[in-house]
């Protein structure tokens, strides 16, 4: 029998807060985490992981990165290691996301490499996968989601280091989501890809996330559905209420 997976909700915030702004935004975080049943994940800025990652140390809040480089060290400018992020404290990083593929033009292969790095430094990798509207329009989002799945998780990855967060590209920060028999549907889909790559032991420990437009209305019926482990909350998560209400939706 598969061991019960944890929820996780998991705040993505982006190119946003400067460091007051993190520390108040971590602390209200940290407020308000023992009343919540769920594994809380946040993910700042680069620049101010050092600040949040004194503010939540102590609290059952992980910290994570939003992207790193798969080489350990060398000549990468501007670039952050999956080393240099586990030695500031994470115990995550972000890979993948849609805003990264498309605005760096990250390939699954380079998507696949950061993971691999963020193994490497014992970190969780939070692989992102999703579909454009124009892939869904075209009724090729189960296609693109799983080439990119298989194309972007390593292949010895396991449960315990991997994290897959399904976002609809067209519902990222446009108050738009699939329907809950959509999303449900597609991570149905994306669980039986991983079962068919990995095996069924992977496919049945490794937690599948939401993302796209999460808010507080919408969580309680996103979190109940069968496959989906928690959520990938991008402006939401930068209101500490807002976020914990997204958390106490997964109990």
């Amino acid at each position: 029998m598969a061991t019960p997976r944890t929820m996780l909700i998991a705040g993505n915030w982006k190119m946003n807060g400067l460091e007051n702004e993190a520390l108040a935004l971590a602390k209200g975080v940290v407020a308000g985490a023992a009343d919540v049943r769920c594994a809380l994940l946040v993910c700042p800025p680069s620049v101010q992981l050092s600040t949040v990652a004194a503010a939540v140390s102590g609290s059952g809040v992980a910290l994570g990165g939003q992207d790193c480089h798969p080489s350990a060290n060398g000549a990468h400018t501007g670039d952050v290691s999956a080393e240099m992020l586990s030695d500031i404290g994470c115990g995550y990083v972000i890979v993948g996301h849609s805003e990264r593929r498309a605005d760096h033009g990250e390939s699954d292969a380079l998507v696949r490499a950061k993971a691999e790095a963020a193994q490497r430094a014992g970190l969780t990798a939070v692989i992102c996968v999703g579909e454009t509207e124009a892939e869904r329009d075209a009724g090729r989002a189960d296609a693109v989601v799983a080439g990119q799945v298989t194309g972007s998780v390593p292949k010895d990855a396991t449960a315990a280091n991997t994290v897959i967060a399904y976002e609809p590209v067209w519902a990222i920060g446009t108050g738009r989501t699939p329907t809950p028999d959509d999303v449900q549907a597609i991570h149905r889909h994306l669980r039986d890809t991983v079962s068919a790559n990995h095996g069924a032991d992977f496919a049945a420990g490794v937690r599948l996330l939401y993302g796209g437009s999460v808010k507080p209305g919408n969580a309680v019926e996103l979190m109940g559905l069968a496959d989906v482990d928690g959520a990938l909350v991008g402006g939401a998560s930068l209101v500490a209420e807002d976020f914990l209400a997204i958390a106490a939706s997964s109990a």
